[in-house]
């Protein structure tokens, strides 16, 4: 998907609803954006860890029970060590519990018209009912990229070291090609490997979503191709200015008999390369 116009530019089965494992925090980390961006948060609260949250098995930034992390350094173990331990203390100190947090989660889900979207936990660990699908991931993660710039530049971090453990950012397109910057990797024995992708070239930027790969390698495969497919055979422009004067129209019982029709927003097209000559 160009992530600019929303074009799918290839897709395979991308309404199925299939298990989203550690992506889902991409979602955990919309809202917590957008929860500092209304003011309800500072990333500079001290966040109490809670035993549930200390438990928390999977990958994990290892905070301590009883301890008070800043909210900030949280949000980093979230987005590069993939702490399903820092996403609970997220939730927690968010929204007062997991639960509540989950809620909070949906009301971005209705609001962004995901269809085929429900979660139920804020880590991405297995349940029947939390799933997703290729094309609403894509859409979240567009959301994410131009609602939210600074928190999404957290993601192109390869590594974070927290209690003085170094850990790496399992996406390992981060260093393959210095124009991927993001997004999320996923994986457990029943949502498979799973990876979402996005990067920039040409001044297009493009996401690219594999889910249920068999192996790490494939889904790394996958989405390098799916890229390298998107930047060489298209291109993303601006053909439209917000506030361009497009044209001039004839009004009656006016103070004028003219007006000026302009774009209310910039206009962007996604074509093939020799489209645009």
């Amino acid at each position: 998907m160009d992530a600019r116009t929303g074009k799918v530019l290839a897709e395979k089965e991308a309404d199925a609803e299939m298990e989203p494992a550690s992506i889902t925090k991409i979602m955990t980390g919309y809202v917590i954006a957008d929860q500092v961006a209304q003011g309800f948060v500072n990333l500079e609260d001290e966040v109490f860890v809670s035993q549930n949250c200390w438990k928390k098995g999977g990958s994990r930034m290892f905070i301590q029970e009883g301890a008070n992390v800043v909210l900030s350094d949280l949000v980093k173990g979230m987005v590069v060590q993939s702490g399903n331990d820092a996403s609970c203390a997220i939730a927690e100190h968010v929204a007062g519990s997991e639960g509540n947090f989950v809620n909070l989660m949906m009301r971005y889900v209705v609001e962004m018209g995901l269809k085929n979207t429900n979660f139920t936990n804020v880590t991405g660990w297995p349940e029947v009912n939390h799933y997703s699908s290729a094309r609403d991931l894509a859409i979240l993660s567009k959301e994410l990229i131009y609602d939210f710039p600074e928190h999404y530049s957290l993601y192109k971090e390869r590594w974070f070291t927290f209690n003085d453990i170094k850990q790496r950012n399992r996406n390992s397109l981060l260093w393959q090609d210095d124009s991927i910057d993001g997004i999320k990797t996923g994986h457990t024995e029943s949502a498979g490997y799973c990876l979402v992708s996005s990067g920039e070239r040409n001044e297009t930027r493009l996401i690219a979503i594999t889910l249920n790969s068999i192996s790490e390698r494939s889904r790394l495969t996958d989405n390098r191709r799916l890229l390298d497919y998107g930047f060489r055979y298209f291109r993303t422009k601006k053909i439209i200015s917000k506030a361009e004067r497009l044209t001039e129209e004839q009004v009656w019982g006016g103070k004028l008999d003219k007006v000026g029709l302009v774009a209310a927003n910039d206009i962007y097209v996604t074509l093939p390369p020799k489209d645009f000559r």
